[in-house]
């Protein structure tokens, strides 16, 4: 059964949402945290219901972020193994064989494309004049804490306070993370989508936090999928970190540094051992204290979203949703006072977790080791070699 392109769907505000026409190759660029995983996981868990309704996925997992890094000429995660070309072109390759029916990619790092020839290159490669460009943007105050903790995971070491300053306080703001404008100036990243595919193939739509489903029931309705099709997946290891939590591998950040630390360690025990199994087995309780954003850099980013929204007005494009929703000033959370402490329990099963992960795949050091004491090595090296003696005295009994 072919994609219903005749129909109106309705949302909560009472705007009509016109299907795209069958055979189109939506093409959803994030930027990150607005929404994209959840509709990835969403997307993904449905894939062979949408396809009975004419729509494909494609992507043989989640979230195809090796190819589309790829594609963006951008290095995967710190420790990661670097993306080549032929990720992308797997990708292509499932496209393709689509044929004439509908599909849709999703990956909040096409956001990260450098320029507008890398963006008319990816367009081209998918379909060219099928593709539709579909944005999803929430207020910068909703997204910079979020980010921060992100890039916190990938080995930032400096704090949010600094942070903030940095990213809005500090010119040309390119420092530490010059990829965050690129991202979040959201009517730059707008314009450039726009420039290379036409106005009118680009939708924006602004994701209203106050309606849960609302970006499903969105999706549903551009792609011409029955209402309720698409249904939240639960993923805990995409929650956000608490403050604590942050702040403790923040610290673990400056250790591993400090210490010359092979980057692959990190990727395989720090944030795919340790970070990854916390949030997976520990959900922050009423006690834990979030990343709050002071009013000043609140104040800021409320001003820089009312210009984003001024000019993605102006560029033509379709607009779901209030674009009034990136200016507004979010009502100020109640601060306990209470210091960000670690529960025992999250210490202990981000041990665990590092732990396990050597077991399971040992880690070969890629810089020439050093001769230090106990005291003059880090703990992250030393829960390495203490999990490869553990397990060398296993295997022996």
């Amino acid at each position: 059964m072919e994609t219903d392109c005749t129909r109106d769907e309705l949302r909560g505000n009472g705007v009509p949402v016109a299907p795209l026409p069958t055979g189109t190759r939506l093409l959803h660029i994030g930027p990150h945290k607005t929404g994209t995983t959840s509709i990835q996981g969403a997307l993904f868990a449905a894939r062979g219901e949408m396809a009975r309704h004419g729509v494909e996925w494609p992507a043989d997992t989640r979230h195809p972020m090796e190819a589309v890094l790829a594609a963006c000429a951008r290095t995967g995660m710190m420790g990661d193994t670097r993306p080549t070309e032929r990720h992308w072109e797997r990708l292509l390759e499932a496209v393709r064989a689509t044929g004439r029916r509908t599909s849709v990619i999703s990956s909040e790092f096409f956001a990260d494309a450098p320029d507008d020839t890398t963006v008319e290159r990816i367009v081209g490669q998918l379909g060219g004049e099928r593709v539709q460009v579909l944005v999803t943007l929430r207020p910068l105050a909703r997204i910079m804490p979020s980010q921060w903790q992100q890039y916190v995971q990938n080995g930032l070491r400096m704090g949010y306070q600094d942070w903030l300053t940095h990213m809005l306080r500090k010119p040309p703001y390119d420092k530490p993370n010059p990829s965050f404008w690129r991202r979040h100036r959201h009517d730059r990243l707008v314009e450039r989508w726009a420039r290379v595919v036409g106005a009118e193939r680009v939708t924006v739509v602004v994701v209203d936090d106050r309606d849960r489903d609302g970006l499903l029931r969105t999706f549903e309705a551009l792609l011409g999928l029955p209402e309720g099709l698409l249904r939240p997946a639960p993923d805990a290891a995409n929650r956000s970190l608490t403050l604590a939590e942050t702040e403790m591998l923040r610290n673990l950040n400056k250790e591993f540094r400090a210490n010359g630390l092979p980057e692959e360690l990190y990727s395989q025990l720090v944030r795919n051992g340790a970070v990854m199994h916390m949030k997976n087995t520990c959900a922050p309780g009423p006690g834990d204290v979030k990343i709050r954003t002071p009013r000043w850099a609140v104040e800021a980013a409320a001003g820089i979203g009312a210009e984003m929204a001024e000019r993605i007005g102006a560029t033509g494009v379709r607009v779901l949703g209030d674009l009034r929703l990136l200016s507004a000033v979010p009502a100020p959370g109640t601060d306990t006072g209470a210091d960000p402490r670690l529960a025992p329990e999250a210490a202990a099963q981000a041990l665990y977790g590092a732990l396990a992960a050597a077991a399971a795949a040992p880690v070969r050091h890629t810089a020439p080791a050093r001769s230090r004491t106990v005291h003059q090595t880090s703990s992250g090296e030393l829960v390495r070699v203490l999990g490869h003696r553990c397990l060398r005295r296993l295997r022996l009994r």
